[in-house]
């Protein structure tokens, strides 16, 4: 096997300090050590891909090098006994994709805790339209169904709710009888939306609270908030009483400008989402939903499906925010 060579995109960087992306040959002797080496069947595109494509540091430190953050697909060798060839395995997050090679290869080598053995009732295709986005929303969702927020209670508000976790989210929360707000500065995109199921379009601009008081009529029972900033602020400020609030992304800003009162006079809860590092334990638990449970039955219809040659234009395009749903690239 060690012989053998495979198909990669590799982001290099001339001697100008330009990043270059190319589609070449690798030998699988080049992986990285790991117990578990996969064959990769599917991945999807992040916006975590696209900054690492483009040279990023906070996200890659040396090149060249294979993004690609997801991946699906078969064992071909272990040293694990938990996994054996043949078996179908998902590996996300942890350092996949950013100093580790990626799923944008057609194999990986990586530590046997990191892989996820596919849950019955998905598809390797299908657990990469989920992916680290779909993670990262269900993970977001758990957090509200422990926090006790109830369909009942009143509507949940996703922000993003066009891109890869908030679409999911949307989904999700709509599918387990949730009414969902769905946030967006593409208003084009309604159609989209309502096709997951969302309850009411609200353009972004609503989210944009600039009156300084410290608190808003109360609106929200439950927030999936992928974008972050003052959209951030401004929904911890209309939360209802006893709310939680998923903070997951920080596309609009890092900064968050608010007061306690929120958290002191409403008890609103603002849950921290971090995917990458989430216990093997609770990975395992939140596949099985997404497998089961919580698994959409139009899961495909949020999908753009690409080739590896094809897939630069899309990493361009997701920096520019000119993407919806889940982008797959079929590594076969």
């Amino acid at each position: 096997m060690s012989e053998k060579s495979f198909k990669a995109m590799v982001i290099s960087e001339n001697e100008e300090g330009k990043f270059l992306q190319a589609i070449k040959e690798r030998p699988i002797s080049s992986l990285p050590n790991g117990d578990v080496l996969v064959k990769v069947a599917w991945s999807s595109l992040n916006y975590k891909d696209a900054l690492s494509a483009i040279g990023n540091r906070g996200v890659t430190r040396t090149y060249p090098h294979t993004p690609g953050i997801d991946a699906s697909g078969t064992v071909a060798e272990s040293t694990d006994p938990d996994f054996k060839p043949g078996d179908e395995v998902i590996v996300t997050s942890y350092d996949l994709g950013m100093n580790t090679s990626g799923g944008f290869g057609q194999y990986i080598r990586v530590p046997a805790d990191w892989v996820v053995p596919l849950p019955n009732g998905l598809s390797l295709k299908e657990s990469m339209v989920l992916g680290t986005a779909g993670f990262t929303a269900g993970q977001s969702v758990l957090k509200l169904v422990e926090g006790d927020v109830k369909p009942e209670d009143g509507p949940v508000l996703v922000t993003g709710a066009t891109g890869g976790v908030g679409s999911i989210a949307v989904g999700i929360l709509a599918h387990i009888g949730y009414s969902v707000a769905a946030a967006t500065g593409k208003t084009a995109d309604t159609a989209f939306l309502k096709s997951l199921r969302a309850a009411e379009i609200i353009d972004r601009k609503e989210l944009n609270d600039a009156s300084g008081r410290p608190l808003l009529k109360g609106r929200w029972a439950g927030v999936v908030d992928t974008v972050g900033g003052n959209y951030l602020a401004t929904a911890l400020k209309a939360a209802n009483e006893w709310a939680v609030v998923a903070s997951c992304g920080n596309v609009a800003s890092h900064k968050l400008d608010t007061t306690v009162f929120p958290f002191i006079l409403r008890g609103v809860t603002l849950c921290g989402i971090s995917s990458q590092n989430c216990p093997m334990p609770t990975r395992r638990k939140i596949w099985e939903l997404l497998a089961g449970p919580w698994k959409q039955p139009n899961l495909l219809d949020i999908v753009t499906e690409v080739t590896l040659e094809e897939l630069s234009p899309k990493i361009s395009a997701i920096l520019e925010g000119g993407l919806k749903g889940r982008t797959l690239v079929n590594m076969s």
